[in-house]
């Protein structure tokens, strides 16, 4: 059984997942960002409380077919821009098709429907907050940090970070050093 949960994206999540199906005696194989496989069925009485506790930690037991579907491509999203170190190769879009078994279009169509915005907005979104990232860790410079993100050039990284966050990516850094500076005086 396959029991979906949405706003599961760390790996704190998935402690938090995991504690709950031990301590309901739930069994499972596999516990991945997004969703939990079981190889028992769940009942009806486990999958309330399960949802109950997940509940009051901010997460959501889904039981829809978009929802599932929204789940699995922000799920898809965040694991290809955050849990991946090695740059992608391919386009995004060829990415989720592929991993999900669907044509792109559909999923654009349906994705943008349920949230509003567009999956390629959304993938932005989540690059910029990993160049954000990796900037205050000062471990890459910004051309490695494009290469990994999948950016055709620096001027392209900086001109798409600008956008989302109003600061170039060096105003941004230097703006995390006064932090750092600020920290180390207390």
């Amino acid at each position: 059984m396959k029991i979906y949960i949405k706003y599961m994206v760390s790996l704190r999540c998935k402690m938090l997942v995991r504690e709950t199906l031990v301590a309901l005696k739930i069994n499972y194989f596999s516990i991945e960002l997004g969703l939990v496989e079981t190889d028992q069925n769940v009942s009806e009485e486990q999958q309330v409380q399960l949802a109950e506790i997940l509940k009051k930690s901010g997460l959501v037991v889904l039981d829809d077919k978009r929802s599932i579907l929204i789940e699995k491509i922000k799920t898809a999203v965040v694991e290809m821009i955050h849990y991946t170190a090695e740059p992608a190769h391919q386009n995004y879009s060829d990415v989720l098709s592929e991993k999900l078994g669907y044509d792109y279009t559909y999923l654009a169509n349906v994705f943008s429907e349920v949230k509003g915005i567009t999956i390629q907005h959304f993938i932005i979104l989540h690059k910029i907050e990993k160049v954000k990232e990796l900037i205050f860790y000062d471990e890459l410079n910004l051309s490695e940090i494009a290469l990994q993100l999948n950016y055709s050039s620096i001027s392209h990284l900086s001109a798409q970070f600008k956008k989302i966050t109003g600061l170039t990516p060096s105003f941004y850094k230097k703006l995390g050093q006064k932090r750092k500076a600020n920290l180390e005086d207390i």
